[in-house]
C-alpha cells in the first residue's frame, strides 16, 4: 500500500509498505476513506516532536471502513465507517479512568497514531485500543464533517470545556488557523456574550466572521488588540483567552489580554519555550490551562454533528488524492492558496 512516512531530518515520503495486519485482540484494521493534514505533522516534520519516530507513517486525522476486528471488539464490526480518535488509551490505568487519556501510561498510549506508530496517511492502519478510539459516523453524517472529530475538532471541544465559559463571556481566541476555529465553533456552544478572533490573517478572520464564529476579529500590528478588548469590557479584559496560535509573542498577548481572575487556555503547541514573567502579571490571579487535548468526548461530538449543532466541514478548502500529497504539504505548510484544510481520499 502507499503510505505517507517521517524519514527524519525534515524530510518526508511517499513510500510502498505491507497492509497492517492484527497484532493484539483489541485491534482494528481501517481501509482509510479521508485523511488529512494536521500542523502537528509540520512539527514532525521539523522535528519539533521529539518522541516521533522516523520510518513511522503520519497521519492522525482521518476516517475509514472497518475491514477485520480482533477478537476482543465489541464497538464495531466489519463495514462500519468510523472516525479516530487522535489518542490511542487504554481506558484502565490511572490517567485513563480520570479523563487524561492523553497521558495513557500504555506504551501506545497517548499520541501515538502518526507520531510513535503508523498513522492514517495511508491506504489502510491498524487501530490499537479500537472501542475506545472508535467512533461510528452515522449514515446522514459525512466523511468530510467526520473528519476533523479525532483531533481538531476535539481540541477545539477539549478546550472549550476546560474554559469553563459562561453565557454573558466575553472570549477571545488568539489565532484563526484550522484549530482556532474550531475552538471558537466549540466556544459558540457555551452562547458568550461575544466571540474575538485575534489573527494576522484577514480571510481566516473574515471566514470566522462569515460562520458566525467571531462577532468581532483584530488583527495584530493593525489594531491596538489589549485596548480595544479593554474598552469592549469595562476596562477588565477578556473573561476567557484561548493561545491557538503559538507565535513568538501569542503567550505574552494571552496573559495581557486576561481579566483578573480569568482563565487562560493554552492550546498551541510551541517549537521554543515560553516565559511566564510572574512579577509582571503579580495581582491579576490568573489561571492557566495548559496540555495536549483530552479526546474524550468524540460520542458527544458525534451526537452533536449528527443533529446539525457541530460541523466543521467548512474548514475543508482543498481536496486531492494521496499520491498528491507531497504538494498538498507545501501548500499547507506555505499557507498557500489560503488553505485551510485538505481532505485527501487514498
Amino acid at each position: 500500500m502507499k503510505a505517507v512516512v517521517y524519514q527524519g531530518n525534515g524530510k518526508i515520503g511517499i513510500e510502498e509498505r505491507p497492509r497492517p495486519v492484527i497484532l493484539d485482540e483489541r485491534d482494528v484494521i481501517l481501509e482509510v476513506t479521508l485523511t488529512t493534514i494536521c500542523s502537528s505533522d509540520i512539527h514532525i516534520k521539523h522535528g519539533a516532536v521529539p518522541k516521533a519516530v522516523p520510518g513511522t507513517i503520519l497521519g492522525h486525522e482521518f476516517v475509514g471502513k472497518v475491514i477485520e476486528t480482533g477478537n476482543a471488539v465489541k464497538k464495531v464490526k466489519p463495514g462500519d465507517r468510523v472516525s479516530v480518535n487522535v489518542e490511542t488509551f487504554c481506558g484502565e490505568c490511572f490517567f485513563c479512568k480520570r479523563g487524561s487519556v492523553n497521558n495513557c501510561t500504555d506504551k501506545n498510549g497517548g499520541w501515538a497514531l502518526g507520531c510513535r506508530i503508523d498513522g492514517g496517511q495511508a491506504e489502510y492502519v491498524r487501530i490499537p485500543f479500537a472501542d475506545n478510539g472508535l467512533t461510528i459516523i452515522p449514515d446522514h453524517v459525512t466523511d468530510e464533517q467526520a473528519l476533523f472529530h479525532g483531533d481538531i475538532l476535539s481540541t477545539g471541544y477539549w478546550a472549550a470545556k476546560i474554559g469553563e465559559l459562561n453565557p454573558a463571556d466575553t472570549v477571545a481566541v488568539i489565532g484563526a488557523g484550522p484549530t482556532g476555529l474550531c475552538t471558537m465553533l466549540c466556544a459558540r456552544l457555551y452562547t458568550p456574550a461575544r466571540i474575538i478572533a485575534i489573527d494576522t490573517d484577514e480571510y481566516r478572520l473574515r471566514l470566522a466572521k462569515e460562520k458566525g464564529l467571531a462577532d468581532l476579529t483584530l488583527v495584530p500590528g493593525k489594531d491596538k488588540i489589549e485596548e480595544e478588548i479593554r474598552e469592549l469590557t469595562e476596562g477588565r479584559g477578556a473573561d476567557t483567552v484561548f493561545e491557538v496560535a503559538g507565535g513568538d509573542t501569542t503567550f505574552e498577548m494571552a496573559w495581557q489580554i486576561a481579566r483578573p481572575g480569568a482563565i487562560v487556555v493554552i492550546v498551541a503547541m510551541y517549537e521554543e519555550p515560553q516565559i511566564l514573567p510572574l512579577p509582571d502579571m503579580y495581582g491579576k490571579n490568573l489561571i492557566f490551562k495548559t496540555g495536549g487535548v483530552d479526546g474524550s468526548f468524540c460520542q458527544e461530538m458525534m451526537d452533536l454533528t449528527a443533529c446539525g449543532k457541530l460541523d466543521a466541514g467548512f474548514l475543508i478548502t482543498h481536496r486531492c488524492r494521496l499520491d498528491q500529497i507531497l504538494e498538498a504539504y507545501d501548500v499547507f505548510e506555505q499557507k498557500k492558496d489560503h488553505v485551510i484544510k485538505y481532505a485527501i481520499k487514498p
